[in-house]
């Protein structure tokens, strides 16, 4: 079962990673391009793309508006993938700073101990104090309207940066305790007796044996980073326009399109649904191969 999500999970990745084939070569439009005046032929018939009252087309099933329109006549499925193009990008660099500066701080607090831990446990908790939608949205809001120097309101790394600070709490309490184990086991003090210094035992001994939990914790902080980046969009404090996500397509739906065309917020709202269930599966199904009092294993 873990497999076949996680099959399901490249099977996104790849629709969004070919987003600007399928709206060069199959439905000729761009993400952002406005047709509200335009038509197209749907069984031999011309429609508007948005009707005279505003009501925009439902999926036609063609090449040309596969899932419809939004209320500003863009296609659906071209934003659906490269909303979901952004999406998968901020939830990647988001893990990405969440793994290293967590791993980072969960190796030095568990093997320095004292002061350092206290330091470093003492400002996770305060970022730990507050829910993660509300310092977000904070956080997405401040930089939003104020930047901070290159990162401006309208680029996606500002709610990547902001998604893999939040989650760094939980990556280095569950990294400390493990190191806080390992330190005291015998092969690290037979590196200390080598002669080795702190930071030789960390990588070359401590490190490798925490492999296994930093890569359950992956696909767990990827999926989780995907869905509060949405909900950080639909909120106003994620995702910035014009760019797409699938965060925004379901905001402006909500905003604009229901109930007169659902189709604009169910179409993102299955490709989320989808994409974080299966990185979530994918992820225990991982967790439980790598577990050591695991009952069940992979079999060859």
């Amino acid at each position: 079962m873990a497999l076949f999500f996680g099959a399901v999970f490249l099977l996104v990745v790849v629709l969004c990673l070919l987003a600007p084939v399928y709206s060069n070569d199959i439905a000729h439009i761009g993400p952002s391009v406005n047709n509200i005046t335009g038509t197209v032929n749907v069984g031999g018939k011309t429609k508007d793309i948005v009707s005279l009252i505003g009501i925009p087309i439902g999926p036609t099933w063609t090449t040309h508006y596969l899932l419809g329109a939004d209320g500003n006549g863009r296609d659906v499925a071209v934003r659906l993938l490269y909303g979901g193009r952004n999406s998968l990008e901020i939830g990647a660099v988001a893990t990405l700073i969440t793994m290293i500066f967590g791993t980072l701080l969960g190796l030095v607090a568990g093997y320095f101990r004292g002061l350092t831990d206290g330091i470093i446990s003492r400002a996770n908790d305060v970022i730990w104090a507050f829910p993660p939608v509300l310092l977000g949205i904070t956080l997405g809001t401040v930089l939003a309207i104020r930047g901070i120097g290159p990162l401006k309101g309208t680029t996606i790394m500002v709610p990547a940066i902001i998604i893999g600070f939040l989650y760094i709490p939980y990556v280095v309490r569950p990294i400390r305790a493990q190191v806080l184990t390992l330190r005291e086991r015998d092969f690290v003090d037979a590196a200390r007796q080598q002669g080795l210094t702190h930071w030789q035992i960390m990588w070359s001994e401590i490190l490798p044996n925490l492999a296994s939990t930093i890569v359950v914790f992956i696909p767990l902080i990827l999926a989780n980073s995907i869905l509060l980046e949405a909900g950080l969009t639909f909120l106003g404090a994620g995702v910035q326009p014009p760019n797409p996500s699938w965060g925004t397509m379901i905001s402006d739906g909500i905003d604009n399109d229901i109930p007169s065309a659902f189709h604009n917020v169910l179409v993102p709202g299955i490709m989320l649904v989808v994409a974080v269930m299966s990185v979530n599966i994918f992820g225990d199904g991982l967790r439980d191969a790598l577990d050591p009092r695991a009952k069940v294993r992979i079999g060859r």
